[in-house]
């Protein structure tokens, strides 16, 4: 399998609302820094960038950020900002609202109702908008989401955002959401050896949802990036295809349904180039089998 041909094309597409998204998109986080947040090295910014634009030369049309995602000297809205504007009209940007950081990084619990306008209009000014593709409504662990996401309705009326989504949701909170607005995305924690969203993932499934895991490669590395050994039937399947680990756990991913969206993240473009890739490859019923053993013996 040759990665440097494959276009994210390969992974086919999903609607989210009136938006056409190819299946393997980008996550963002990982362009400001070697680990997450204020912590780790700062990227290199001319990198970070080239990165970005390879990966619309790719065909990534789904980008995933956040106002939240900073370090001490990157912004991963503004480099999405100085490497893609003025955006391709088919470009769909989704950010988060709900989580609260200071200047010093210092988190808080998640933001009021009444200051989430605030975060959607950080990140119009931050990403150069005058609207939001899609903003997902990042839970902290509260009971409820219906409160939170009748603001964000109201934002969707008033035009500031086109469509919603919630993440870090269980089903309740879904079904909360949809009582009050058109939800078109659930973006949870999810891949081979973290198997709790199965719940989640068959849900949207029944409802013509998109379902979007985060931390599919990274595991329980999760902001700091991968930091286990990999698995043997990983390395297995990884072998007779001749492709990477991180390469078949994004094949796995998107092949647990047609709603599946893959965000990978990386600030190193061979590794986007690879990561790209994996919407092309197949696995076989007994390489998923041998695959969905690891999430059995996880859980």
């Amino acid at each position: 399998m040759t990665s440097h041909a494959v276009s994210a094309a390969a992974a086919g597409t999903w609607t989210l609302g009136d938006l056409t998204v190819n299946r393997i998109g980008f996550g963002a986080m990982r362009l400001t820094g070697s680990a997450a947040f204020h912590q780790g090295t700062p990227s290199d910014r001319g990198r970070a960038i080239a990165t970005l634009r390879r990966a619309v030369e790719l065909g990534v049309n789904h980008i995933d950020t956040a106002a939240f995602y900073f370090s001490r000297l990157r912004s991963a809205n503004e480099l999405i900002n100085s490497a893609l504007a003025p955006y391709a009209d088919d470009l769909v940007i989704a950010t988060k609202v709900g989580p609260a950081r200071d200047a010093d990084g210092e988190w808080s619990t998640s933001a009021r109702p009444d200051r989430l306008r605030g975060q959607v209009e950080e990140n119009l000014r931050q990403l150069g908008r005058d609207h939001l593709d899609l903003v997902n409504l990042r839970l902290m662990g509260q009971d409820s989401a219906s409160e939170h996401f009748g603001a964000l309705a109201e934002l969707r009326d008033a035009g500031l955002v086109r469509h919603l989504g919630i993440s870090a949701a269980r089903p309740e909170h879904l079904a909360e959401a949809r009582e009050i607005a058109p939800v078109v995305c659930v973006q949870n924690r999810y891949g081979l050896d973290a198997r709790g969203g199965d719940e989640m993932l068959r849900t949207c499934a029944a409802h013509g949802i998109a379902f979007v895991p985060f931390f599919s490669i990274a595991g329980e590395g999760r902001e700091a990036g991968t930091v286990r050994a990999e698995h043997d039937h990983v390395r297995t399947v990884a072998r007779a295809h001749g492709v990477s680990p991180a390469q078949v756990r994004l094949a796995w991913i998107l092949q647990q349904g047609a709603h599946v969206l893959a965000i990978p993240g990386t600030g190193n473009p061979d590794h986007l180039v690879d990561n790209v890739a994996a919407g092309a490859l197949r696995l076989t019923a007994e390489e998923l089998a041998l695959l969905d053993a690891i999430g059995e013996s996880a859980s």
